[in-house]
């Protein structure tokens, strides 16, 4: 989910529960432990950040909802949602912190890791996408460089297993220079897709992209490791899972992603430059 759609989401539910409650602006801000001009901003929509875990967690405890739906991962308002097990928050302003990132990628060695991004994957991003893409989310240049390069030595190794997969849609938009991608220059953007063929041949089979219909099917960006965690990143925070069971459920979702699969992984290098091929002026339809 794209940030500026999650924090439309969260600002509706949050707008729901003040109308619930029937409680003016600064009686609410002052039950969740905020000032009434930070309420003002979260329900303004001037920002896509979305509020301190601290602050989640008291809206979520204070008017009996889950943490899922108030997110937006989540139908279901009840606080028996399956994902609410063995929950933990881990707040990332700046970007995934390497070190962790580090340590479950090596506690996940030897098995198999299933990632579904939020853009582009990281580690097939050339230097002048991530430079493009840390001026405008105002993320550090050298941190996302060196988060790409770490994930790709990462799948360089004999005892890796990863499989990413996202909609094929992405990669079309991209090519297109629409969304976010509209200042991105077409020569750039072909020059991205190549290197991202060059390095889907190289690293597969250890690295496997599969590409579905974004239509038929819908996921927010996940990465599991292994048997032992999954990281759901929900704009400025990831909600980390321990337990077995949400960690089988995140699995089986991802494994319906791959059978919907409309280009596998021997075909995703081929799609990349097919789409490379083409002539894409910026924002064209």
């Amino acid at each position: 989910m794209d940030k500026r759609d999650l924090s439309t989401l969260f600002r509706e539910r949050l707008k729901m529960l003040l109308t619930r409650s029937d409680l003016n602006q600064s009686a609410f801000a002052a039950t969740v432990g905020i000032d009434r001009s930070a309420l003002s901003q979260l329900l303004s929509g001037a920002s896509t950040r979305l509020p301190r875990a601290e602050t989640l967690l008291n809206i979520a405890a204070e008017f009996k909802v889950s943490l899922d739906w108030l997110l937006g991962l989540s139908q279901d308002e009840g606080v028996t949602g399956e994902i609410r097990e063995s929950l933990e928050i881990e707040e990332a302003p700046d970007g995934f912190d390497r070190t962790l990132l580090a340590k479950w990628h090596a506690e996940a060695a030897g098995t198999k890791i299933r990632y579904v991004p939020a853009g582009i994957p990281d580690l097939l991003r050339t230097e002048a996408l991530v430079e493009y893409e840390a001026g405008i989310t105002n993320k550090s240049r050298e941190a996302q460089a060196g988060e790409t390069q770490y994930r790709i030595d990462y799948n360089r190794r004999p005892e890796t297993d990863m499989e990413v997969c996202m909609p094929r849609h992405t990669l079309e938009i991209f090519a297109r220079g629409l969304g976010v991608w509209d200042r991105f220059p077409e020569a750039d953007r072909r020059a991205q897709l190549l290197h991202m063929a060059a390095l889907l041949d190289d690293l597969y089979p250890t690295f496997r992209l599969f590409l579905y219909d974004g239509r038929m099917r819908y996921s927010i960006p996940y990465t599991i490791f292994g048997p032992y965690r999954a990281a759901i990143y929900v704009g400025d925070m990831y909600l980390v899972l321990n337990a077995t069971q949400p960690i089988r459920t995140l699995t089986s979702h991802f494994d319906n992603l791959i059978r919907a699969a409309d280009i596998n992984a021997h075909e995703a290098a081929s799609f990349a430059q097919k789409l490379a091929s083409m002539s894409f002026p910026s924002g064209s339809g």
